[in-house]
């Protein structure tokens, strides 16, 4: 398939989703981009801005299985992945697969659940697999988690560890609408909610076969070196204690490219780096102790690190 085709497919998926969630498209973008690179977002916000109403139309829009955790402290390992049942009428045992078994899994409030359960998810996102009574039993492909977390209740919540942040490719946030937004969110859920409307754009297999194109978006040298540059520069901030790992320099690479498929192109542009850095690379940040008194949150380092870094200039684009 050719950029433009690639594209094409790309917008369908997008615009299913835009009527749905009103005046966020660019987040529904990054969502996308993010399932197109084979990744998985965390998405941090309050509570009724359309977390599961993102997800819910994204599985839709892909043709996809959908199911939804919600996360709570007394949940288990085994209410994730599922049970070995014994069968009297046959004498053996049978797997009956649990709620992570789908194209998309809404993972909600995962800061509610111990560790424990948090790290059978965590798991099954990296091995794309899940492992129960000695046994692999491979999850549906594509495979996709959305996770949320309310950042406003500390109250009975665990929150991730930064090792297990890091395994999320973004973390992105919707936010309230603009009053005209919510007064058009208003009016067209007034009736019906257009979630009802929303159709398959594209099949599971058509996105399988998107996330192979996905991997052969040409990166320029200067383009990996910027990357580099970027993710070497969180290491070296005054105000940063742990910068980010070299997952983050492939988490930008793969949603750089898949942004660049989106725009219709076939190589990657330095403006698709920076589109991607602040989802990409702010949770991957431990911030030091005197950061606290200044008030530094890791956007506000990520945005200075995006101005001070020199851009590459792209004279000329050659196919690889």
């Amino acid at each position: 398939m050719d950029a433009a085709g690639v594209a094409a497919e790309c917008r369908k998926i997008v615009d299913q989703i835009d009527t749905v969630i009103i005046g966020k498209h660019r987040t529904i973008e990054l969502a996308a981009a993010a399932l197109l690179a084979r990744g998985h977002i965390l998405i941090e916000d309050i509570p009724g801005v359309g977390k599961t109403t993102l997800a819910k139309a994204l599985a839709r829009s892909i043709g996809g299985a959908y199911k939804r955790i919600q996360f709570t402290p007394d949940l288990l390992p085994a209410d994730i992945t599922g049970v070995a049942v014994f069968n009297q009428k046959t004498a053996e045992f049978e797997f009956r697969p649990g709620p992570v078994f789908a194209n998309v899994v809404l993972a909600d409030e995962i800061n509610r659940a111990t560790p424990k359960t948090q790290s059978s998810l965590l798991e099954c996102m990296e091995e794309r697999q899940a492992t129960v009574d000695g046994v692999t039993h491979l999850l549906p492909a594509p495979f996709f988690v959305i996770a949320t977390d309310n950042p406003i209740e500390y109250h009975g919540t665990y929150p991730l560890p930064e090792a297990q942040l890091d395994r999320f490719l973004m973390r992105l946030s919707i936010g309230y609408p603009r009053p005209a937004e919510e007064v058009m969110i208003m009016d067209r859920q007034r009736i019906r909610h257009p979630l009802e409307d929303v159709k398959p754009a594209i099949s599971t297999d058509a996105m399988l076969g998107l996330q192979e194109e996905i991997k052969e978006v040409f990166i320029e040298p200067s383009v990996k070196d910027y990357i580099v540059a970027l993710v070497g520069a969180t290491r070296e901030h005054p105000l940063v204690w742990l910068g980010s790992s070299p997952r983050g320099s492939l988490a930008l690479m793969r949603c750089s490219q898949a942004l660049a498929a989106m725009a219709g192109r076939e190589f990657v542009l330095p403006d698709d780096v920076k589109a991607a850095v602040p989802g990409v690379l702010a949770h991957r940040l431990i911030m030091k102790p005197e950061a606290a008194a200044t008030r530094a949150e890791p956007a506000q380092v990520v945005a200075e690190i995006l101005s001070s870094v020199p851009v590459p200039v792209l004279e000329h684009i050659r196919n690889p």
